[in-house]
């Protein structure tokens, strides 16, 4: 049984890390199976939220609106984390959004994990779900639900739990967290003129913030109001080349 390591999770905007934002980070430092400090923030993701987020996590576009970005709290949740392993239910979806952050920040952020998912799977194949509300529900562990800091501390007593109760948990060993992501850069210059004389021409409010974009996230946007407008054409789309 690990007797030292950081239960983590995450709240996005959504699933994918290629297109999603973090909006929450929330940790927990154990030490001998207690939890010694803890780590929580908000981060703005520089986009509005959709109904459904909204609806799950409780947070809202108000709450993040005066939150640091991302660069702004990832030292300070790097210097927490430390070298300890890492612990989280399906521990690898929060560390590929925190990996591509570190990375887009030129940081470090190499780990080893265990994931109580995988040990519930192994441990308890008879349930019908293995997602940690059904799981802490099973065992009547507290839980605040689809907010990090609850998820994490909630995953560290499942962790404890499955550990006192099946030996194939307490053996379990840390595993290396693989995931390759390649560093993003900024929006252009000229792909921020082309993409506000787009917005402008089909008169479109953006949902985020233009300048915080990537060149990925501005070749998506523009990808998609052709999509959805068709190419500017035209005596209007004169003006704007």
């Amino acid at each position: 049984m690990q007797s030292a390591y950081v239960a983590l999770d995450i709240e996005t905007t959504g699933l994918d890390p290629k297109t999603e934002k973090i909006i929450e980070i929330g940790a927990a430092r154990v030490r001998d199976g207690q939890v010694e400090d803890t780590y929580q923030t908000l981060v703005n993701p520089a986009r509005s939220l959709t109904e459904r987020i909204v609806e799950l996590t409780g947070i809202t576009d108000e709450m993040l609106c005066g939150a640091p970005y991302i660069e702004e709290v990832l030292p300070a949740f790097l210097n927490f984390a430390g070298a300890d392993i890492l612990l989280g239910h399906s521990v690898r979806f929060d560390y590929s959004f925190l990996k591509r952050a570190a990375v887009n920040q030129k940081y470090s952020f190499e780990k080893k994990a265990l994931d109580t998912l995988k040990l519930a799977r192994l441990c308890l194949p008879e349930l019908p779900s293995r997602s940690l509300g059904a799981l802490c529900a099973h065992y009547g562990i507290a839980h605040t639900a689809h907010r990090a800091l609850g998820d994490a501390i909630a995953a560290h007593a499942l962790y404890q739990t499955l550990c006192g109760q099946f030996e194939a948990a307490e053996k379990a060993e840390p595993y290396q967290l693989i995931c390759k992501v390649k560093k993003e850069g900024p929006i252009t210059p000229a792909q921020r003129e082309r993409l506000l004389r787009m917005l402008d021409f089909y008169k479109v409010t953006p949902d985020c913030e233009i300048d915080r974009m990537t060149k990925n996230e501005a070749s998506r946007m523009m990808d998609k109001l052709t999509l959805v407008y068709g190419r500017m054409s035209g005596e209007g789309a004169e003006s704007y080349r």
